[in-house]
């Protein structure tokens, strides 16, 4: 079992030795990064080029723990023995399987994909030392241990949201998805775009890197942010020239909206670009 990458997905030399760490140690694997760097992908590209099913669980400020592993709904079972339906008699009608319990039990090795767990209360982590430690858990209702056959491949994404327990971190490996250099970046666009122009990926990454690095950039645009805005100059034909030639006084990138998603942002573009023109 050895994650090498896919033809989809560029994969740099030390996330797969970090992959591939986690897998040998089976402990889960915290992938950090930028948004728009690919950490979500990365579990449906571990899956596939393992032939492995993915499991997905998205997290958000709302879930708990326990949904994890399952919920029993005891209204339900209230209401349905006022109406005296026969389902009351079996507790499991009543039981829903979390993403843990389709992982524990599934017939064919996972990866389970927990997404985004900084989302959650800080809590949350904690909540779940024992059963990703132990990979099992107990259901009190039916008096049952759920247990793992196999440890699966889990894989933790965060955005730095919150930060995480360090009892939580020392059961992790743990891997920052650097931010794509040129080369990288290359690597990605032709996967995405095998035939387009070599000068338009030029000067739209000279473009693109040096919209990152502005100071006081609110929010810099991402990998997937840079691949939105080159299939909208390929599908809008855009003359390189428009590139090629850019105007300090006009600083916004054309068909900015691709690369920069909030106003003060266009703000500080517009103000580079009044300076300019005052100074020019």
């Amino acid at each position: 079992m050895r994650f090498d990458g896919t033809d989809n997905y560029v994969a740099t030399d030390d996330l797969k030795v970090a992959v591939n760490a986690a897998a040998t140690l089976r402990r889960p694997l915290l992938v950090k990064g930028e948004p728009g760097t690919g950490k979500t992908v990365l579990a449906q590209e571990i899956a596939d080029a393992l032939d492995m099913p993915l499991i997905e669980w998205n997290i958000k400020s709302t879930t708990k723990a326990h949904q994890g592993l399952y919920e029993y709904d005891a209204v339900a079972r209230l209401r349905d023995s006022q109406l005296g339906d026969e389902r009351v008699h079996d507790i499991n009608n009543y039981i829903k399987r979390g993403k843990l319990w389709d992982a524990f039990t599934s017939k064919k090795l996972p990866v389970l994909l927990i997404d985004e767990i900084d989302k959650a209360d800080i809590e949350f982590p904690n909540d779940l030392l024992q059963e990703l430690d132990r990979m099992e858990f107990f259901v009190y209702e039916t008096q049952e241990t759920v247990k793992a056959a196999e440890r699966p491949i889990v894989i933790i994404t965060s955005n730095n949201e919150k930060e995480l327990p360090d009892a939580f971190l020392r059961r992790c490996f743990f891997h920052y998805i650097k931010f794509p250099d040129r080369d990288t970046m290359q690597a990605i666009i032709d996967v995405h775009f095998p035939d387009i122009q070599k000068m338009l990926v030029k000067k739209a990454m000279d473009i693109f890197y040096e919209v990152r690095d502005v100071p006081g950039l609110k929010k810099k645009p991402s990998t997937s942010e840079l691949l939105d805005w080159l299939k909208l100059l390929m599908h809008e034909d855009m003359p390189l020239d428009v590139l090629q030639n850019q105007d300090p006084t006009k600083a916004i990138p054309p068909l900015h909206g691709a690369l920069l998603k909030n106003e003060q942002d266009v703000m500080l573009f517009e103000r580079l670009a009044f300076m300019a023109r005052r100074n020019g």
